[in-house]
C-alpha cells in the first residue's frame, strides 16, 4: 500500500495539472472568502470567525476532490494497466488504500494554507487573536470528514468507468445529492429530522458549528467506508470478468 501511496502522490505533481487544480483552489476561496460580495464574504459577515468559508467548502470539495480522483483507476482502466496492478502482490484493499490515503493527502495540503484565513481574521478583530479557536478548529474536523467522504465517492466513481470527465461528472453527482438530496427531499415531503440526518449537510453543519458529536463523526467515517467497499467490490468485479 505503501508503493501505491507514493506513486499517487508523484504521479499527482509529476505535471502541471497537479498544481493548477490545488492554485485555482485556493484562488476561488480566497476570492469569495475576502474579494467578491456575497454571502460567503467574511469581511462583510461582521463577526470575528471563519464561517462563510466553512459554509463555502463542500461546494468547493465537490469540484477540487472529484478533480483530483478522477484519474485514480480511469487511467489504469484506459490504458489497460489495471490487469497488472491486479497482479501485482498487494491485495486489492491495499491498492484502494493506497490510492484514498494518497488523493485525501493532496486534499489536506489543499486546506492547509487556508490557516492562514484563520491567522488573518484574528489579527483583523479590534482585539487581536479575538477568534473562537475552538469552533474553527470543530470545522476544520468537520471539513477534513466531509474530505474524506468525497475522497471515498470519488474513488469509487473512477473504478467504474474508463473515462476521466464520466468519473468527475458522476462523482460531483453523487456528491451534490448526498450532500443536498435529502435535505431536498425531507422539505418536499414535508418531514424533517430522520431524512435529513441522512445527508451530509445535516451532519456538517453541525460540526461547522463547532459542535463535535460522535455520532456526525461515526456518520462519515461509515460512509467513507460503505465507499471504500464499493470500490474493493468493483475491482474484484474487474478481475472476474477478465480473468
Amino acid at each position: 500500500m505503501k508503493a501505491i501511496y507514493w506513486k499517487e502522490l508523484r504521479s499527482f505533481f509529476s505535471n502541471l495539472s497537479g498544481y493548477l487544480v490545488l492554485c485555482i483552489f485556493l484562488l476561488v476561496s480566497s476570492l469569495l472568502v475576502f474579494v467578491f460580495d456575497g454571502e460567503y464574504n467574511v469581511l462583510n459577515y461582521g463577526f470575528a470567525d471563519l464561517t462563510p468559508f466553512f459554509l463555502l467548502v463542500p461546494w468547493l470539495f465537490m469540484f477540487l476532490i472529484p478533480a483530483i480522483c478522477m484519474r485514480s483507476f480511469t487511467v489504469e482502466r484506459d490504458l489497460g494497466t489495471i490487469e497488472i496492478l491486479l497482479t501485482r502482490p498487494i491485495s486489492i484493499r491495499g491498492i484502494v488504500g493506497g490510492k484514498l490515503l494518497a488523493a485525501f493527502t493532496i486534499v489536506l495540503l489543499a486546506l492547509l494554507p487556508t490557516v492562514l484565513y484563520v491567522i488573518t481574521i484574528a489579527s483583523l478583530g479590534k482585539e487581536f487573536n479575538n477568534i473562537d479557536l475552538g469552533s474553527t478548529l470543530g470545522s476544520y474536523i468537520g471539513a477534513i470528514l466531509l474530505a474524506l467522504s468525497y475522497t471515498s465517492i470519488a474513488l469509487y466513481c473512477s473504478t467504474i468507468t474508463k473515462n476521466q470527465i464520466i468519473a468527475f461528472l458522476i462523482s460531483a453527482l453523487i456528491c451534490f445529492s448526498m450532500y443536498f438530496g435529502f435535505e431536498g427531499v425531507a422539505g418536499y415531503i414535508n418531514t424533517d429530522t430522520f431524512i435529513n440526518q441522512l445527508g451530509m449537510k445535516y451532519h456538517y453543519e453541525s460540526m461547522a458549528r463547532g459542535v463535535l458529536d460522535t455520532r456526525d463523526v461515526i456518520y462519515f467515517i461509515s460512509l467513507s467506508v460503505f465507499f471504500f467497499a464499493l470500490s474493493e467490490m468493483s475491482l474484484k468485479n474487474s478481475i472476474k470478468n477478465n480473468p
